[in-house]
């Protein structure tokens, strides 16, 4: 996997085992020490800059909505500044038919499609992830929320994208698969070795794998997270880098990478 990295990214690696690799460090740093064209797929979950002192329910309670200073933004510009800067990155660092994918919600979506249509890239799809077991909404002053967005786009306008059309009809029950995706949120047993304030379920996120890469293909989250990204991609057979500022999250990560790695169970074949 170093062989992606220049000198810099080598001295922020935090482990690095059987083609899963992880960088402990400033995402916007790191992923200019990452080699141009050297990225099969990119799917990244960046901040929602929720943020704001508000209220949200989790397992039932009333809780604080802040996450984290990463999650604070002063202003709209800031948000889209962010954005329009690392997706810049990840442009330069995908391959020619690589794609990216980024989940969202209201609060920075729309950023995010404007910045990767400055950046010249090619939407291929906006999905949306219908979560049926969504928490309520506390005020009762709006619709509850119980989606989130996911935006694919290629790099190339030209380039010759994968596609798993057949294998996504099949997991369908034959019929064409469609932009509307109803998965649940995230299981308990997922966290059972902790948890991250956005942590997406692996459900999605091998969907997402299993749709855009085949066996191999190298994977980058620029923001780890969890490392929710990087478990799918092990469990089924591609490379991966992940990249994060914490610490903490990034030993969350290594305990759920040696979990599959001791219980090969866990590991699927497609």
């Amino acid at each position: 996997m170093i062989d992606y990295f220049n000198d810099i990214c080598k001295n922020n690696i935090y482990f690095n085992q059987d083609d899963f690799c992880l960088l402990l460090g400033d995402s916007f740093k790191l992923l200019k020490c990452i080699n141009e064209n050297s990225i099969d797929m990119i799917f990244a979950d960046p901040p929602y800059f929720l943020s704001n002192d508000g209220i949200t329910c989790n397992s039932g309670m009333m809780v604080s909505v802040n996450k984290a200073e990463w999650d604070k933004a002063k202003t709209i510009n800031d948000v889209h500044n962010f954005n329009k800067t690392w997706l810049y990155e990840c442009k330069r660092i995908l391959k020619r038919n690589g794609t990216i994918w980024i989940s969202g919600t209201y609060h920075n979506i729309f950023s995010i499609g404007y910045a990767l249509q400055q950046l010249d890239y090619k939407i291929l799809n906006h999905i949306t992830w219908y979560k049926r077991n969504a928490p309520p909404n506390l005020s009762c002053r709006y619709f509850t929320h119980s989606t989130e967005e996911i935006i694919w786009a290629k790099k190339d306008k030209k380039g010759k994208h994968y596609f798993n059309y057949e294998l996504m009809k099949q997991i369908n029950d034959g019929k064409q698969m469609r932009d509307l995706w109803d998965i649940p949120c995230i299981k308990p047993s997922e966290k059972k070795y902790g948890s991250f304030p956005t942590q997406k379920p692996i459900a999605l996120l091998e969907r997402i794998i299993l749709s855009s890469t085949q066996r191999n293909y190298l994977i980058l989250d620029p923001f780890n997270g969890s490392g929710t990204t990087g478990i799918a991609a092990k469990k089924l057979g591609r490379r991966y880098i992940g990249i994060d500022s914490t610490q903490e999250y990034l030993d969350l990560t290594i305990k759920r990478y040696n979990e599959i790695i001791e219980n090969p169970y866990h590991q699927k074949s497609l």
